[in-house]
């Protein structure tokens, strides 16, 4: 039932980029970064050491799991091997959850923490390169969570099937408690929750709900508890991911194809800086901020593509490529979550109809170079989210 749900409030998302309607995704904003014999042999397949990892999660009805991949300096993945997490999914095609951050790693990579949306609740696993070890499970919170976020010693829950946020604390161990200490409802019923995210200062929490349009701010008191939410109509319609400035404004996308940017008041309510800044490409749906804040990358789940915007200092937000087509990931590929590496020169995004992760070295103008990426994942077989560092 939960699944058909979500395909219907997924309209502009997911479910576009299985019609033959898809435009043809030209390479005219993208170029092609030869990987020359010399690097290949430097790859992690040939021994080269790890620097970081790249995880998703496969969302099982059977089972969740994580698909764990080492990578490489130059960018490079390799396969490391699936870790159950302990719970199970909820099954499915392309982007079943409608979410973004369904896995998320802590500040310092040490920790991921997963959703398993069938089971309702939250695993911790232990990071060593890109190997991952289950530390423990613990109960959402409410149903079907479907985002988390990191905030110093705090993991906040978004839990789409009861509509509310769950807050828990982090041990010294980074595993969460079993009980939260903060619980808020959203700001409509039956929105279409989406992602949650804490701003960078921890003071507020942010949550966007699709049906309603609507983008729901949480202040964060220093004992961690949750005021109500002050809900902010979007500037767009269907804001889905967003991510936020090292200052601390917030760009969101929005399903129906464009971007904004928002300051946020003292009072918990958005000041819109940039309005809906068109991608000329289909469901814009999640999105990331580079690490040093000044570029935003929104993947275009129906078109193929990702979207680049230069990031003012005062949020206003400019487009890379006239077009909308900074990068590319390909006609049908459906991509559907991205992340970064931690020195931010890469960019991975999980292409869950054709089970691969597409790779991109990112240039000084925000740019996009294609390298190779990866694949041995189970084409539309519910994969869902991307966590990268």
């Amino acid at each position: 039932m939960y699944e058909r749900t979500t395909a219907q409030r997924l309209a502009l998302c997911a479910w576009a980029a299985t019609l033959a309607v898809l435009s043809a995704c030209g390479d005219s904003a993208t170029t092609t970064r030869p990987i020359a014999a010399e690097s290949a042999a430097r790859s992690i397949a040939d021994g080269a050491a790890a620097v970081g990892g790249v995880f998703v999660t496969t969302n099982s009805a059977s089972g969740n799991a994580v698909a764990a991949f080492a990578r490489g300096a130059d960018g490079s993945l390799t396969p490391s091997g699936t870790f159950s997490t302990g719970g199970v999914g909820t099954g499915g095609t392309l982007d079943p959850l409608a979410s973004q951050a369904a896995l998320v790693l802590s500040d310092n990579a040490d920790r991921l923490y997963v959703v398993n949306a069938g089971s309702s609740s939250i695993s911790t696993f232990a990071v060593a390169g890109s190997a991952l070890t289950l530390l423990g499970t613990v109960p959402s919170a409410g149903t079907l969570p479907v985002s988390l976020s990191v905030s110093r010693n705090r993991l906040f829950v978004l839990n789409a099937g009861s509509n509310a946020v769950a807050e828990f604390a982090l041990g010294s161990d980074g595993i969460p408690g079993s009980a939260p200490v903060a619980t808020a409802n959203l700001g409509t019923p039956a929105s279409g929750a989406s992602t949650i995210s804490a701003s960078p200062d921890g003071h507020f929490v942010l949550v966007t709900e699709r049906d309603a349009n609507a983008i729901d701010v949480f202040a964060v008191a220093p004992d961690g508890s949750l005021s109500s939410a002050v809900t902010t109509h979007s500037s767009g319609a269907t804001p889905f991911g967003f991510d936020f400035t090292p200052s601390g404004q917030v760009v969101v996308s929005e399903a129906s194809g464009s971007v904004s940017s928002y300051g946020i008041n003292a009072d918990g309510s958005l000041a819109v800086v940039s309005a809906s800044e068109s991608t000329h490409q289909a469901a814009t749906c999640w999105l990331v901020v580079s690490n040093d804040g000044r570029f935003a990358f929104a993947v275009n789940s129906a078109s193929g593509s990702i979207s680049a915007y230069v990031i003012a200092a005062d949020g206003t937000l400019q487009p890379v490529s006239v077009d909308g087509r900074t990068g590319v990931t390909g006609n049908g590929t459906a991509p559907i979550d991205l992340g970064l590496s931690r020195d931010g020169r890469f960019l991975y995004v999980l292409n869950a109809a054709a089970g691969t992760i597409g790779a991109f070295a990112t240039e000084h103008d925000g740019s996009l170079a294609s390298i190779p990426g990866t694949s041995g994942l189970a084409p539309r077989s519910g994969l869902q989210g991307l966590a990268a560092y």
